[in-house]
């Protein structure tokens, strides 16, 4: 219902958009100021689309290209080399999704993977996707328009573009220009795109490796983890439970030092038997509000009044009595104890201390969350409902005024730079149609092959053919991973 609601939405918008794009253009008083205000700023709507143009950058390009031009020049040499090899690679690993899915081999891991908000895209992550592929896009076109300048291309504009939902850029190459310079020069135009997605790649890995070194003056991590965030209405909510900037040094006796240290933890407490409280036979009779026992409808033994919501009934033997007792005890200052098994593995006093144990079904788990700087907080339910009641982070501020989130907004928008920066690069190197690949194989081909196939029409004809075949491959492709997205 909500994806229905928000394709609606957006429909609407640009419905509404370009019918007051239409009726300004065309309103007999409106129309000379409003393409005075289209002219002033760049800005044009076409449908389900809207373009901003400018000029305004031109000399900065100009200066920055006419400046390092033949440190530019070996730079862009390098994405020539990347362009060609990275061409091949995914021709290949494009024609290999074809074989396996050919073949019913598992096709899981696709090349290319449709993304789809509120299908494969959590709603909550759309603004990482599309703020990456912004700056993908703003950053494979500046390295057109700088390749360009060094290689004496007039770049006449640049300008963003919003198509429906997804953003992107273009730069304005003068194509007169660009057709009669030599090749070589074409390619590291042509190339440049596809380079600087694979050098932002390259960039978002370091920035992920050495991460907790660059937040180490803010932020402190492998010794607790820091809690960004509880799920409204979970069991762990409220005023008594967990809040947002606590700090979890452990759960029970288990050390939690790392997000993974939590998994294991909570994986832990449901693999073992339920774990046992040493408390004295004498305490038990101070705190019992026991009533009489009975069995419920999940199969444990209750005891405690309905009334109460910080006892719990406790099954427990002694050493001097090895029958199953039940009784109402504190969980809290129960929780505090000892831990134990069976009665033998308390301490002092053999003979009047008990080993009591929660009363609990199979799968429930009475938990001590254990905090930094406040009391622990018990957890009693399916350890799985505690995974799912918290977002963690590794990195724990130094301050309370530092941001909670800005390592993991960092750390997610190193992931999505390295995910669509990538597949940007492979996808715009394939051989195809209106992607950057139709004009390196090109050029390519007028570099290496001219000496050997002599006449431009037999050159024009392999052109046309590694051409449809990448588009084909290219296509194949799109189509197996909606399958795999829709239909699988």
């Amino acid at each position: 219902m909500l994806q229905t609601t928000a394709i609606a939405l957006l429909l609407g918008f640009w419905s509404i958009l370009y019918l007051l794009d239409s009726f300004l253009k065309t309103h007999q008083r409106l129309s000379v100021p409003y393409f005075r205000i289209l002219h002033y700023t760049g800005l044009s709507v076409c449908v389900v689309q809207l373009r901003w143009y400018t000029t305004y950058f031109n000399r900065c390009f100009i200066r920055f290209g006419s400046s390092r031009a033949q440190l530019l020049k070996t730079w862009f040499t390098i994405g020539v080399i990347f362009g060609v090899i990275a061409m091949v690679v995914s021709m290949l690993l494009l024609l290999m999704v074809i074989i396996n899915t050919l073949m019913q081999q598992p096709v899981e891991q696709q090349v290319l993977t449709p993304v789809m908000p509120g299908v494969n895209l959590p709603m909550n992550q759309i603004v990482y996707y599309l703020l990456t592929l912004l700056v993908c896009a703003v950053f494979h076109e500046l390295g057109h328009a700088i390749a360009a300048i060094c290689e004496e291309v007039h770049v006449n504009g640049f300008g963003i573009f919003i198509l429906a939902l997804y953003p992107g850029a273009f730069v304005d190459l003068s194509t007169d220009h660009l057709q009669v310079i030599p090749p070589i020069r074409q390619l590291r135009i042509y190339c440049a795109g596809v380079w600087h997605n694979f050098v932002i790649v390259i960039l978002a890995i370091m920035v992920l490796l050495f991460l907790p070194l660059f937040l180490l003056p803010f932020y402190y991590s492998g010794h607790a983890v820091a809690i960004t965030d509880v799920v409204e209405n979970s069991p762990v909510s409220g005023p008594k439970g967990l809040t947002r900037g606590d700090i979890v040094t452990g759960i029970d006796t288990c050390r939690v030092s790392s997000i993974n240290d939590w998994v294991n933890c909570i994986n832990l407490s449901r693999e073992e038997d339920i774990m046992g409280f040493c408390i004295p036979l004498s305490n038990i009779d101070l705190t019992d509000m026991t009533i009489p026992a009975y069995v419920t409808t999940t199969g444990n033994v209750e005891c405690c009044p309905n009334i109460t919501n910080t006892h719990i009934c406790f099954g427990y033997t002694s050493v001097t009595n090895s029958s199953l007792l039940h009784s109402c005890l504190p969980a809290r200052s129960t929780s505090e104890r000892q831990h134990c098994n069976v009665a033998d593995d308390c301490n002092n006093s053999k003979s009047s201390m008990a080993c009591v144990k929660p009363s609990l079904d199979n799968s429930t788990r009475l938990l001590r969350i254990v905090l930094q700087g406040r009391p622990p907080v018990l957890f009693l339910g399916h350890p799985l409902d505690l995974f799912h009641s918290v977002y963690l982070s590794n990195y724990v501020p130094y301050w309370s005024y530092i941001p909670l989130n800005l390592p993991y907004i960092l750390e997610t928008f190193c992931k999505y730079l390295i995910s669509l920066s990538g597949a940007l690069a492979i996808l715009n190197v394939v051989p195809c149609y209106a992607l950057d690949g139709q004009w390196i194989l090109s050029a390519l081909i007028e570099l290496t092959l001219k000496s050997v196939i002599k006449t431009h029409e037999k050159r024009t004809l392999l052109y046309t053919v590694v051409l449809s075949y990448g588009t084909l491959l290219l296509g194949a492709n799109i189509i197996i991973a909606l399958w795999v997205l829709f239909v699988r």
